[in-house]
């Protein structure tokens, strides 16, 4: 025999928030949906391979409207690791990470760098909006005292906003900082040889990242919660401290370049007389 079960309570008592049901519901009566609809969470962790990741933590816009488009959540994410894939060290990260930095820094947070390879520019970044008291400077030299280092920053919780330089990390040594910052509040950045392209990696976003002639940076997302990016994204960004010193012909090189080349590409005909000179008589005197 089948029992009938019946609630015994209030009818108009909540049932907890944490109560498992696609409808919201009050003991004893069930106030309907639309067909298909999930609580906002559970929406956010659901990702179509179509568009773009919506976020589940918060993340730092990027300080460049075009790039914050084609991220997913339109920032870097937080609580998750960033690769960034360049052929040449601290050439062009400090310029695209320059404006997150200033807001970590406004909400009073501090930046930390973890085995640059070159020492840190600090006139540039004050020009940059950095304050020195809010950078912290950690110069590990071997591989695996930077890896210890930014795994404990990672775990403590101890930065703002985390840059570190890992060209020899491997595959493993990521996906368990990966793991670790899932509990980190600030977004954390690996500083990678653009070599590492082809190899697998844990960290769910990864750009390359290259400069280009008229102080810009180009940027292609090689990895993101989203479809494939095609091309790449010309972000404009002057070194900090140049931008009111440059002439207006220096802020665009490329047409400079283009110039020259174009006067060097003229043609020179061959074997064309040369310009008459006027002659002189000699006139003899009487």
């Amino acid at each position: 025999m089948a029992a009938v079960l019946e609630w015994a309570g209030d009818d108009e008592e909540p049932v907890p928030a944490s109560f498992p049901s696609s409808q919201h519901r009050t003991r004893g009566r069930r106030t309907p949906v639309r067909p298909g609809e999930l609580p906002p969470d559970i929406e956010a962790a659901i990702w179509r391979g179509d568009q773009l990741g919506s976020p589940v933590t918060s993340v730092i816009s990027s300080g460049f409207k075009a790039l914050d488009a084609e991220l997913p959540g339109a920032g870097w994410p937080c609580h998750s690791l960033t690769e960034i894939l360049q052929p040449q060290p601290t050439v062009a990260e400090w310029r695209l990470l320059a404006p997150a930095m200033r807001q970590v820094v406004a909400n009073g947070g501090n930046v930390v760098v973890v085995g640059p390879p070159k020492i840190p520019h600090l006139p540039g970044l004050k020009y940059a909006g950095l304050d020195e008291r809010h950078l912290v400077w950690i110069q590990a030299d071997t591989p695996a005292e930077r890896l210890w280092v930014t795994e404990q920053l990672i775990k403590t919780n101890a930065a703002g906003l985390l840059v570190s330089w890992l060209p020899q990390a491997r595959q493993e040594q990521i996906r368990r900082l990966q793991v670790c910052a899932q509990a980190c509040d600030g977004p954390a950045f690996l500083c990678r040889p653009a070599a590492a392209e082809h190899e697998p990696s844990a960290a769910p976003l990864r750009i390359q990242l290259t400069f280009g002639v008229d102080w810009e940076v180009h940027v292609h997302l090689l990895k993101r919660k989203g479809p494939t990016h095609e091309g790449h994204i010309a972000l404009r960004s002057v070194p900090g401290g140049l931008e009111s010193i440059i002439t207006p012909r220096l802020r665009t090189p490329s047409a400079l370049i283009a110039a020259r080349k174009s006067r060097d590409d003229q043609p020179h005909v061959v074997g064309s007389p040369a310009p008459r000179q006027a002659s002189i008589r000699r006139v003899t005197a009487h």
